[in-house]
């Protein structure tokens, strides 16, 4: 992402950054702060041979007198980061035209960035965890702090004061610690200049917490008509439950997140770690996948995933390609045809000639665009941001407006009444979970439809599936089950169905074909009892015989039948390419 000139963050001079400036999308993060930092940024200081860069003189003299400090931890309320693989960009999930090299923070919106694509490492849950800690400490506080609020009053001898003074004692934990990750998030919205939701969060939380920490220290500075139950009216809960609340979405919403990466590393997971290469001077061995190169030949083995996609450059197979094509029957693969990675080699063995490897496979496109779609931005989402972002305005304006009015035209105590007119505002427009729920609609769909083979080429395409009242399919094979099953046997005149199938299936369980295996599944469900087979043949891609009994059996397709001089009545085939004759 690049930002115009007029929001770098420095000043024309080289010093520091200046107030709500919004900062560059550098390739430094300040170790003191956790900043974002442009990447010709002047404040450096260089400790055992790595130069780290800083966003204000001040970060830099903090380090300079005690680096490790900040090299063994991370600055105050600032997630862990854990760094991904060489050359992985970082994305906002939140809004995907943020984009870097190297973990971070959302400069509009606080959040934590995270790896454009998943892969198979370990991810970093840190920020989970963070998130569940914080929520789950304190929620027994935000319980007691509402509890008493509500029913305090009725406890003997517990003075209204004292409970004012309890209540302060209580939520202080909840909004200082828990909600400082959320504060921080406050601050950067202001910074940056982003309103968003954690501005109106920060604002409603911090103006119930100030007012309330006011009316208990001095509540003598409020008119008599502000006393309820002995004492002036607090929003120690409003602000615990704002807090608490808060990190339950974000827990609900990091746990979404996680659950849909894990969906696309299910599809990253369908490619075998290693692969059977051929060396120059004729040797084979298994070597991991990432060594892998163009050009190289590969063996593949009977019941082997094909590692990578390429060409059949000797022998012949049948490979099964139903997690691609949704067809239940193996393709008959030999010289010079395609095959695609993480596909299953079904019979016989052969080598081929690696072409694409690592992120240009067939299956790495199709997590790439998965993941993409769950990033882009359905009409409905594009509304939401837009009216988030008035409604922010809208909200301050309304809650500004309030204090003015009451203090202009409210007579002696007007101010006081507008400031806790402008508290109310703040508060109730609080919890605005707009700019959350539909993304998060977005990359739960999308993460679920994946694992069910769905695919969607954006986020625009499920707000249109709504409106979709008709499907048209342009083959049975991708409605099947995957699993091939008898339906219905026609014995020519002079033989029974028994007869018939009790000879195929004598043949066929010497096969390993798809269809071999549901022609004996069929002669067991009607009780057959199968003859050993003599003399077994297996033509690839067009079918087997053997001798039962002394009597020959083939079986297989229309031109199978034909190189075997057997008639075939062709009306009752409908495709010359199943096997589907038994002569």
């Amino acid at each position: 992402m690049t930002l115009p000139k007029e929001t770098s963050n420095e000043s024309s001079n080289g010093g520091p950054p200046k107030k709500g400036a919004l900062p560059l999308l550098g390739s430094h993060i300040d170790p003191v702060c956790g900043m974002t930092v442009a990447a010709d940024s002047p404040l450096f200081f260089e400790h055992a041979g790595k130069k780290y860069f800083f966003c204000h003189p001040g970060c830099r003299e903090k380090f300079r007198a005690d680096p490790n400090r900040y090299l063994k931890s991370k600055p105050s309320g600032m997630p862990a980061e854990q760094q991904g693989p060489s050359g992985t960009m970082y994305i906002c999930p939140m809004d995907p035209e943020i984009r870097q090299d190297h973990p971070g923070t959302c400069p509009k919106c606080g959040m934590a960035l995270e790896p454009e694509l998943p892969s198979l490492e370990a991810e970093d849950d840190s920020e989970l965890r963070d998130f569940s800690r914080r929520f789950w400490w304190t929620l027994p506080l935000t319980v007691i702090v509402a509890t008493l609020a509500m029913f305090g009053h009725r406890i003997a001898g517990l003075s209204p004061k004292l409970q004012s003074w309890l209540e302060l004692a209580i939520v202080l934990p909840v909004v200082v610690w828990a909600g400082r990750p959320i504060f921080g998030r406050f601050v950067q919205s202001l910074r940056n200049g982003h309103p968003n939701m954690w501005t109106l969060i920060g604002l409603g939380t911090t103006a119930a917490l100030s007012y309330s920490v006011v009316a208990t220290i001095s509540p003598e500075i409020f008119p008599a008509t502000f006393q309820m139950h002995g004492r002036v009216g607090v929003y120690f809960e409003a602000a615990a439950v704002i807090t608490s609340l808060t990190l339950l979405g974000q827990m609900l919403e990091l746990r979404g997140r996680a659950r849909t990466s894990t969906a696309l590393k299910s599809l990253l997971g369908l490619s075998p770690k290693t692969a059977r290469r051929i060396e120059a001077d004729g040797t084979e061995r298994d070597v991991p996948l990432d060594q892998v190169q163009v050009g190289d030949l590969l063996r593949v083995r009977p019941g082997e995933k094909i590692p990578v996609d390429g060409q059949v450059t000797q022998g012949s197979s049948s490979v099964d390609e139903s997690m691609i094509t949704g067809e239940p029957l193996p393709v008959f693969k030999q010289v010079g045809d395609s095959v695609v990675g993480a596909t299953i080699n079904t019979s016989g063995s052969f080598v081929m000639r690696a072409e694409k490897i690592g992120s240009a496979t067939l299956l790495a496109q199709i997590v790439q665009m998965v993941a993409q779609a769950q990033r882009t931005k359905a009409p409905m989402q594009r509304l939401a941001d837009v009216v988030s972002g008035y409604f922010v305005w809208a909200v301050v304006a309304i809650a500004i407006a309030s204090l003015l009015a009451w203090g202009i035209f409210g007579g002696e105590r007007g101010w006081l009444y507008g400031l806790i007119s402008a508290v109310s505002v703040l508060i109730i427009a609080c919890p605005c979970a707009l700019g959350l729920a539909t993304p998060m609609s977005i990359m739960v769909a999308t993460g679920k439809a994946a694992t069910s083979g769905i695919l969607f080429r954006d986020a625009a395409a499920i707000e249109h599936l709504r409106r979709v009242d008709t499907l048209i399919v342009d083959k049975t094979g991708t409605l099947t089950q995957g699993k091939p099953t008898v339906t219905q046997v026609l014995p020519a005149a002079g033989a029974s169905v028994d007869e018939l199938l009790r000879f195929a299936a004598s043949v066929e369980q010497a096969s390993e074909h798809p269809l071999a295996a549901a022609i004996v599944a069929a002669a067991h469900a009607r009780g057959l009892s199968l003859a050993p087979v003599e003399a077994f043949e297996s033509n690839a891609g067009k079918g087997v015989r053997g001798a039962i009994e002394g009597r020959k059996v083939a079986i297989g397709n229309a031109a199978f039948m034909r190189d075997e001089n057997v008639v075939v009545n062709e009306s009752k085939i409908e495709n010359d390419d199943e096997p589907s004759s038994v002569a």
